[in-house]
């Protein structure tokens, strides 16, 4: 099993040099990969998330790649349904062929109805508006020139070219536990769940793999860890082996750099002899 480690990019320790040490820090400590996650705008007073002070997700994991070379970099989760697919294929483009090939998209469609009504787009209609977005993109990374018969996304892409490609193919992994999530991931790459037990993740791990029982699915579960206990973090990670996770995204729980940097050293010690 991979672990994974979530970059500071919310809430008042991000910032270019928080970002920039924890790369390096991940890479240093042999972390599979490193995240980011996804809110553009949210209401005042929200009780969730806890800040609205969001690093974009994409520019910070571009920013993490100049000063790394081995570590992935991933999404958890971008919100599909509120961009319109096609600058986000380019910029995804981009990242992947200036990484050299070490993106992971994670993706789901959201649940803030007042952040779709900011940025003018349509709440009801984010499911279809996902396998779409999701379809055009593969199809501008795959086709030139491409076509593609847009229906519930404002486009016409007719005999259009769209580059650079992706130099390598994007893996597309599905966030959330709905049965729309779940046959929606079965269709891609892999699943990318949240904050689930081992025991409520097995049952799930056990369904996919019955669909999906192949390498070339990911199995993925993003877990935040309190800090509190690294010995009941070791034994939790190992739990998540035992019922089939692939990979785990553990996200510290710790406001100011300089804990969250000694929290991500106590990951990496509870992580060793579960990596491969």
């Amino acid at each position: 099993m991979q672990v994974g480690i979530h970059l500071p990019q919310i809430g008042r320790k991000a910032g270019p040099e928080a970002i920039r040490r924890a790369a390096i820090q991940a890479e240093e400590l042999g972390f599979a990969d490193v995240w980011t996650s996804e809110h553009i705008i949210i209401p005042k007073g929200a009780p969730y998330p806890p800040s609205a002070l969001f690093y974009d997700p994409i520019l910070t994991l571009t920013w993490a790649a100049a000063f790394t070379k081995r570590v992935g970099l991933g999404t958890s989760v971008l919100v599909l349904p509120m961009r319109h697919p096609l600058p986000l294929a380019k910029e995804l483009a981009t990242l992947q062929n200036l990484s050299e090939g070490r993106l992971i998209l994670g993706a789901g469609v959201g649940w803030m109805a007042a952040e779709f009504a900011a940025l003018g787009v349509p709440f009801r209609e984010r499911g279809r508006r996902m396998d779409e977005g999701i379809a055009m993109m593969r199809a501008v990374w795959g086709e030139d020139p491409v076509s593609f018969p847009a229906r519930h996304i404002p486009a016409v892409i007719e005999d259009m070219r769209m580059l650079p490609q992706p130099i390598k193919p994007i893996p597309i992994w599905i966030g959330g536990s709905s049965e729309a999530a779940l046959a929606r991931a079965a269709r891609l790459d892999g699943w990318h769940g949240s904050r689930l037990s081992p025991q409520e993740a097995a049952p799930i791990v056990r369904r996919l793999r019955e669909q999906r029982p192949g390498p070339d699915f990911t199995i993925s579960l993003r877990y935040g860890w309190d800090g509190k206990d690294g010995a009941a973090l070791g034994t939790r990670l190992a739990a998540y082996g035992e019922a089939g996770v692939d990979h785990v995204l553990v996200e510290p729980a710790e406001r100011a750099l300089e804990d969250w940097l000694r929290a991500v050293e106590w990951i990496a010690r509870a992580a060793e002899g579960i990596q491969p």
